[in-house]
């Protein structure tokens, strides 16, 4: 399988700023859609943000549209997400996930084949 490593989840002040990065590595195509998800506790899976390997577009979660971003670096295999302007409701455990079908459901959690470990946000109040 493609293993997913997520890196940069910490404790964050309000206001401040994160930069989450997914690196994929064994057999992974370019046309992957790759994506984002949060996981707050006693709450569901959420949908966060989604990209394709070749830059198609950039899709957002309502909550967090205009202040995280989504980017890619195919040299290296990686996804990352500049989260700005964070809020107490952003904590939750963090996943990265790829779709290998590249399906078009990028919202649905189903569709992704591989997820990540996960990686802990927490923004104080």
């Amino acid at each position: 399988q493609v293993q997913l490593v997520e890196s940069g989840g910490g404790l964050v002040q309000a206001g401040g700023s994160l930069r989450l990065s997914c690196t994929a590595s064994g057999r992974t195509f370019s046309s992957y859609t790759m994506g984002w998800f949060r996981q707050a506790l006693g709450k569901e899976r959420e949908f966060v943000a989604a990209v394709t390997w070749r830059g198609g577009n950039t899709n957002y979660a309502d909550s967090v549209k205009g202040r995280f971003t989504m980017s890619r670096d195919n040299t290296k295999n990686t996804v990352y997400l500049q989260m700005n302007s964070l809020k107490p409701e952003d904590t939750a455990v963090y996943y990265c996930a790829a779709d290998r079908h590249a399906s078009g459901s990028y919202n649905s959690r189903a569709n992704y084949d591989y997820w990540g470990q996960g990686t802990q946000v927490i923004v104080s109040s």
